[in-house]
């Protein structure tokens, strides 16, 4: 049976597409693309001439039955117009028939706008949520943001130009006042992120037109809790080490529930074990 890759491609920068994806892009018997005429510029940057065909939201269904007899022939590629394929793009009703059929489905890795802007947000990364687009209809998208309201994840989204006010004023109103980093042009020439809180961020762009596809991270809901004091705080850790638990997850579990930042407690932890050596 054949392959059918799926291949991350650049999302500005055209150096930051992988020497893998280079080589496959030549190897398969043709590449599906979401725009043909911005896949063919990076073809032709690299003096690619594998054939292309054009895959998108209105053609997708259509054209499945020609694509699947064209896997059976050989391997192919499905590239969206930039990042990684099937986030936010056309590709899982594909995927879903090539493994039915009995053919492999393999990643080829590599940019991710949602994912590179979620590191350099200065947000917790280690448990995130991605919604994509928010719904356009002002009252579906106000319900969505409710739905979101008290999960402890950063939230990540993405959004149009046009509408990026109106998505950060019903974030504000409906979340809070929080943290938020809004990424735009990432690894092109005018890379741009702004940090700070949601009230911030929205009275810069009163004044100003955005412009580019914009993604947002927003802090997650963190209730408040009453900081214990160092007595509490250590009598807690001495407990947890006597009963031989694992450092980080010990760091984790107390700082979820007094207050006190993980790295703090991780820091201690360390130092009651040294000294209890001694």
């Amino acid at each position: 049976m054949s392959i059918l890759y799926l291949i991350a491609t650049p999302i500005g920068n055209l150096d930051d597409i992988s020497a893998r994806a280079l080589k496959t892009l030549q190897e398969v018997t043709l590449i599906l693309a979401e725009d043909t005429r911005r896949t063919g510029k990076l073809l032709a940057h690299y003096g690619i001439k594998t054939p292309l065909s054009s895959y998108y939201e209105h053609n997708k269904i259509i054209k499945l039955p020609e694509i699947l007899e064209r896997l059976e022939k050989g391997n192919l590629a499905l590239v969206s117009d930039a990042g990684t394929p099937l986030l936010n793009d056309p590709g899982h009703e594909l995927v879903q028939s090539a493994l039915t059929a009995g053919h492999d489905v393999s990643p080829i890795p590599g940019p991710s706008a949602p994912l590179s802007a979620l590191i350099v947000s200065g947000l917790p990364a280690d448990a995130f949520l991605y919604l994509g687009y928010l719904p356009r209809k002002d009252s579906d998208r106000r319900q969505k943001i409710k739905e979101i309201a008290e999960l402890p994840y950063t939230i990540i989204i993405l959004e149009a130009p046009h509408r990026l006010l109106t998505t950060l004023t019903a974030l504000f109103t409906e979340l809070g006042d929080r943290q938020i980093a809004v990424a735009r042009e990432l690894t092109k020439m005018y890379e741009e992120v702004q940090r700070g809180m949601i009230s911030e961020i929205v009275e810069q762009f009163r004044d100003r037109k955005p412009r580019g596809e914009f993604t947002l991270v927003i802090e997650g809901f963190y209730p408040m809790v009453e900081t214990w004091s160092v007595e509490k705080l250590e009598t807690e850790i001495e407990v947890r080490m006597i009963n031989n638990q694992p450092v980080s997850t010990v760091a984790k579990e107390i700082s979820s529930k007094s207050g006190w930042p993980r790295r703090k407690i991780y820091n201690l932890i360390i130092e009651y074990q040294q000294k209890d050596k001694e």
